[in-house]
């Protein structure tokens, strides 16, 4: 994902400020008497539209939109592709001065990435004292509505839950060589754990585990996909929400949080936004834990609201930074492609 983030980057460098100059009003987008609620909801249907643009997989996406539209009778245009995909389109659509998305929803540093380019108003929302202060910027420009676990994956038929080691340096052991994959965009994961373990012990860790000449893959579903069809017996940086599907399903796929790092997935306002309200109301919705963070949970995806207590988030983790990996993505991409690309 680095590499795509610093395409990106390089893509957004031109941009006019004059072309962001305009703004959303901030009324009651931060608004927080006691009639919040009411007032709120009041103009949304008055506005009686919303436009998202996400990465998150149509599977989840639409249920969360009809939970939606069914509770509100608002009606809302989804438009879904990739991270970069997503970024591309609101970057180009602001710079042309064309206001259609209300909602943008894809990666921490993606959202980042928006929030320095001026794309995105802050907001209030009670919800947000539930959240972890480790996802939240300080800017507050978007907030996290899920998490996204890089964990270990792995084929049930092939190797015992018992087998696995305790930490990642046990998968340097000469016996899991020829077994390993990891995807091959996830920089991120290498820098976050760079910061937790440190230079020294992170790059004797990834050296070793460049020997052991992993499987590399790119897409994290396709990644999962091979676990499960057993020709990639363990994958180090799988998603645990690809894994749970394809388990739930019956694959023979489980996996395991060792040393799991955590990325924030965040939900953002555009400044621009033609149904502000309705946005609002939107985030409300997905953030709260009686509404879109438990239908995340019985989707198989990690909820991020701390209210909601889920076997899927119920576990040691590290956050990913995204203004680090943001910052430094030239740094970590070129060691990742020194380790696991070039070959």
């Amino acid at each position: 994902m680095i590499a795509r983030l610093t395409a990106v980057l390089a893509f957004t460098a031109g941009l006019q400020s004059g072309a962001l100059a305009q703004g959303a009003p901030a009324d009651f987008l931060n608004y927080q008497g006691p009639d919040r609620e009411k007032r709120l909801i009041e103009r949304a249907k008055q506005e009686g539209a919303l436009t998202i643009y996400t990465s998150l997989a149509p599977t989840e996406a639409r249920p969360m939109v009809e939970a939606f539209e069914k509770k509100y009778g608002i009606k809302v245009e989804l438009w879904r592709a990739i991270s970069e995909r997503v970024i591309q389109r609101t970057v180009s659509e602001a710079k042309a001065g064309r206001h259609t998305v209300d909602v943008v929803a894809t990666n921490g540093p993606e959202m980042e990435l928006l929030s320095r380019e001026k794309i995105l108003t802050p907001y209030f929302t009670p919800h947000a004292a539930d959240l972890p202060p480790a996802g939240i910027p300080k800017h507050r420009l978007w907030l996290p509505d899920r998490l996204q676990f890089f964990v270990v994956g792995f084929n049930t038929n092939m190797v015992k839950r018992e087998e696995l080691p305790k930490t990642l340096a046990g998968f340097t052991d000469p016996k899991w060589k020829g077994k390993l994959g990891i995807e091959a965009g996830d920089a991120e994961w290498m820098a976050t754990l760079f910061m937790k373990w440190g230079e020294k012990e992170a790059m004797a860790f990834f050296r070793k585990l460049s020997e052991m000449r992993p499987e590399v893959r790119k897409g994290h579903v396709l990644l999962a996909q091979l676990v499960a069809a057993g020709e990639i017996p363990v994958g180090l940086t799988i998603y645990s929400a690809n894994a749970e599907t394809l388990k739930r399903k019956g694959a023979p796929i489980d996996w395991a949080p060792i040393e799991a790092v955590a990325r924030p997935q965040g939900l953002g306002i555009s400044r621009n936004a033609p149904h502000p309200a309705a946005a609002l109301l939107y985030a409300d919705f997905v953030l709260s834990a009686e509404e879109g963070q438990k239908l995340y949970e019985s989707m198989g995806r990690p909820p991020v609201n701390l209210k909601v207590k889920s076997q899927l988030t119920n576990f040691s983790h590290v956050f990913l930074d995204p203004v680090a990996v943001l910052d430094e993505s030239e740094k970590w991409h070129k060691l990742w492609e020194e380790l696991f690309l070039k070959r």
